[in-house]
């Protein structure tokens, strides 16, 4: 089976295709830099992206699966990049896919979650095997929002010390998309992701610290405070803003753990200590650091 993994250079998406490799499977990637990819030898690289038709319609050929990346990165035309991304996919005989939504469809605030939700109706008209996959927030987001200042100083800095996540491992959702292109039994199906703690940011930055091997200072700052700092550590304002309006949310809001991960890969999500553990070359200041990969395993 030959499947075509869309944003396949993404955080999730990297996974996904590491994943695909691993279960036997052909994986094509679709990609605008593929000298820059650095993807493995095994995936069939090729340039192009979803505004690009004679590109897409390289890359679909003799396809079974797609992952698809939904239009969060581009959303002022996502909708008609999936009208013509179904299109070609039936035509070129494409039978499953997989998107990468948000869980803001499932939790449906008004403001949040319509353009998701306008893709998710084009895929599912497109009479293909679909499967949605809805993830809360990425533990990634730490990288942008703590990275520098745990970095630099070993210390979390958060506007909203008791502001309850539940963060999720992003190897956990790229396994979830990888049981729903390979397994039956998946279609038709909205999984709702999340990690499995609910922790305040007090408690996310002690889970952080275990997973490092090392204490971290935290200390609450101010709305204003928290935003300079991102912006200091090189987030543009609006994405500063973003992630802030979302904690302040979450302060309001608080999330609750799902039980879709489980449901779906047969265990508990992979804790926020296990993805900074997965981090620590991304979360220290010595190049000689070893990562580790979504595994637990060592890598070069």
């Amino acid at each position: 089976m030959t499947i075509l993994v869309t944003g396949a250079t993404g955080t999730v998406g990297r996974v996904v295709v590491d994943r695909l490799l691993g279960a036997g499977q052909r994986v094509r990637a679709l990609t605008r830099n593929p000298q820059e990819a650095q993807l493995p030898d095994a995936v069939d690289v090729m340039a192009g992206n979803l505004t690009e038709r004679t590109g897409v319609t390289a890359a679909l050929d003799g396809v079974d699966g797609i992952y698809y990346l939904s239009g969060a990165l581009d959303p002022e035309s996502a909708i008609q990049q999936a009208r013509a991304f179904m299109e070609l996919a039936v035509g070129a005989g494409a039978r499953r896919i997989v998107d990468l939504s948000g869980l803001a469809v499932t939790v449906r605030r008004p403001g949040s979650y319509e353009m998701l939700r306008d893709v998710e109706e084009v895929i599912e008209a497109s009479g293909l095997e679909w499967t949605h996959i809805r993830p809360g927030e990425f533990a990634s987001n730490k990288l942008d929002m703590w990275g520098a200042s745990i970095r630099a100083e070993n210390t979390v800095r958060s506007a909203f010390p008791d502001a309850l996540g539940v963060p999720i491992h992003e190897a956990d959702i790229a396994e979830v998309a990888a049981a729903a292109l390979l397994s039956p039994g998946h279609a038709g199906h909205a999984y709702s992701l999340s990690g499995p703690q609910r922790l305040t940011h007090r408690e996310q930055a002690a889970a952080i610290a275990q997973g490092l091997g090392r204490p971290l200072n935290f200390e609450p700052v101010t709305y204003g405070q928290a935003r300079a700092a991102y912006i200091t550590a090189g987030m543009p304002w609006d994405i500063a803003e973003y992630l802030l309006g979302y904690q302040a949310e979450y302060a309001a809001e608080p999330p609750e753990v799902l039980p879709d991960v489980e449901r779906v890969l047969g265990r508990p999500g992979r804790t926020l200590a296990q993805w900074a553990a997965d981090h620590a070359s991304d979360l220290s200041d010595d190049p000689t650091r070893q990562a580790k990969n979504p595994t637990g395993s060592a890598t070069g």
